[in-house]
């Protein structure tokens, strides 16, 4: 093990954890194996080196997906509220190690502490709610036109569920996919980021070792690591009944495509570029705390961080002060340390696009009223520490339209009533999330009106980020349409069939129509 990987227990907590060394990123359970080439997983933290994964080939591909198929035929037939009892136990597997997970999450993709810990929480309310659901798998019944005859449907396990995740959030949105999937008699094969192999591993070693308890064949939960190319056998291949992929719209538009092509089912999240509407009626403290977590919270790195603060011209002056001043109180460094507010980006190809991002906000005109730029110093060793930066910009300015995955907010002023705010916030080709400050309920109901937000999680007085697994989360637009997680978002995970029983000894069609022989 690196000494330098002792910092702050990360040593003790790879331990606990199961993680060596050197590590097989492919698993059917607990099988683990992989001839592909070597990946290094390097913190952001400080550049240091983690630990080395090997990443899955093509025959090993082809071997995850055998027994993912054979185990199907098994899970399936389970009840649903057996399936509902394996999910209990993970979950409850989930609160014993909470804390070395969270604080992996934490170290290997750069977020704050409390964050990689909000993130396995999320595993575990997911969890309580997919083994609630398991007993709810619910169809209905309806009257057919034909005396002696009844209608329902039903839904039935859907198959193999291919999961696709970003590394902003490594752990938990899998689980949102994967817990209603069990629940719902699929089997999961995963391919996370390459950029967080660390903590997929992790969560799969705990899944599996549930499993094989229960005795339970392997193939339920599987584990593929390496580059898009992994990510590209999984949506051509006919045997995965279904792709959820999580990343940026770019990347959805060739998944979809992919998937499209042999009429197989996709979810989608992708790219988001929220708003915030500040009205004059909106309360300035509320704005300003919702606002600078949206903005800086993950550095930024959230799908539903705020990136655009949309502001009546009457408070605007008073809404930008408050922000520098909470701005200039935001302590960065290494995420670990309690003490700060915001971590580094996930890596210097993140540092990049930051700062591209940073000198096209000025070739378009705008105004930084906080300036960004790198940290440096022993503390920001790893290159991947930015300053927030805050800039007055214009709705339709290229960079603006654009999602940059970093800490930049953009400060727009609005002028008249609230439906050219709306018309503002709607006037970008994503759909996410959208939040509005005020206190006026004329305001709010517009907001949240046919007329009002476009997007898939609509806010009042409450900032863009942080969901809760109670409802469905995803969005509209380029955001791709999926849900995930609560409400009815399960039943994009089974297959649905209507039934007509005739339990007459006559045999008459539908539509009255007459076929005597």
């Amino acid at each position: 093990m690196q000494e330098a990987i002792t910092d702050f227990g990360i040593k003790e907590v790879l331990e606990q954890l199961e993680i060596s060394d050197v590590n097989f990123g492919t698993s059917t359970g607990n099988e683990w194996f992989a001839n592909g080439e070597e990946i290094s997983s390097n913190t952001p933290v400080n550049g240091n080196l983690i630990a080395k994964v090997n990443a899955s080939s093509k025959e090993d591909f082809e071997r995850v997906m055998k027994t993912a198929s054979e185990a199907f035929k098994t899970w399936r037939m389970k009840p649903a509220p057996q399936r509902g009892e394996i999910v209990r136990q993970f979950g409850n597997e989930l609160r014993r190690l909470k804390e070395p997970l969270g604080k992996l999450v934490s170290y290997e993709m750069g977020k704050s502490f409390q964050e990689g810990l909000g993130e396995v929480q999320e595993m575990i309310d997911i969890c309580d709610f997919a083994v609630g659901l398991s007993r709810q798998l619910h169809g209905f019944t309806m009257h057919s036109e034909r005396p002696g005859h009844r209608m329902y449907e039903q839904y039935h396990p859907l198959g193999i569920v291919g999961i696709i995740s970003a590394f902003n959030f490594p752990v938990a949105v899998w689980s949102w996919n994967t817990a209603l999937a069990w629940v719902c008699g699929d089997v999961c094969v995963w391919k996370p980021s390459e950029k967080v192999p660390l903590c997929s591993i992790a969560c799969q070693k705990i899944a599996a070792r549930v499993f094989a308890e229960n005795g339970l064949p392997e193939g339920i939960s599987n584990l593929l690591t390496g580059d898009y190319k992994v990510g590209e056998w999984m949506t051509n291949d006919h045997r995965v009944d279904l792709v959820s992929a999580t990343g940026s719209t770019r990347m959805g538009k060739i998944v979809a495509q992919d998937v499209a092509k042999r009429l197989g089912k996709v979810l989608l999240e992708l790219g988001g570029n929220n708003a915030i509407i500040v009205t004059p009626d909106a309360d300035i403290k509320m704005t300003t705390i919702g606002a600078v977590f949206g903005a800086v919270g993950t550095a930024g790195q959230r799908c539903t961080s705020t990136r655009r603060l949309i502001v009546h011209e009457d408070i605007y002056d008073k809404v930008k002060d408050a922000l520098v001043s909470a701005y200039g109180q935001l302590k960065i460094g290494n995420p670990l340390d309690e003490n700060n507010h915001v971590g580094p980006l996930i890596d210097k190809d993140a540092v990049k696009m930051y700062l591209e991002a940073l000198d096209k906000v000025k070739a378009e005109g705008g105004n930084f009223v906080v300036e960004g730029g790198v940290l440096e110093g022993e503390e920001y060793k790893s290159g991947c520490y930015v300053k927030p930066a805050i800039a007055e910009v214009e709705n339709h300015y290229e960079i603006v339209q654009h999602e940059t995955f970093a800490p930049i907010l953009y400060l727009i002023k609005y002028s008249g009533n609230v439906e050219n705010a709306i018309e503002l916030q709607n006037g970008v080709k994503q759909g996410l999330s959208s939040a509005i400050m005020t206190n006026n309920l004329r305001e709010a109901e517009t907001f949240l009106s046919h007329a009002g937000s476009d997007c898939g999680i609509a806010n009042v007085n409450i900032g863009t980020s942080g969901a809760e697994i109670g409802g469905a989360f995803g969005g509209e637009k380029e955001t791709g349409g999926g849900r995930e997680s609560g409400s009815d978002a399960w039943k994009i995970y089974m297959r649905r069939q209507t039934n007509t029983i005739n339990y007459t000894t006559e045999l008459p069609l539908a539509q009255g129509i007459k076929f005597d022989l």
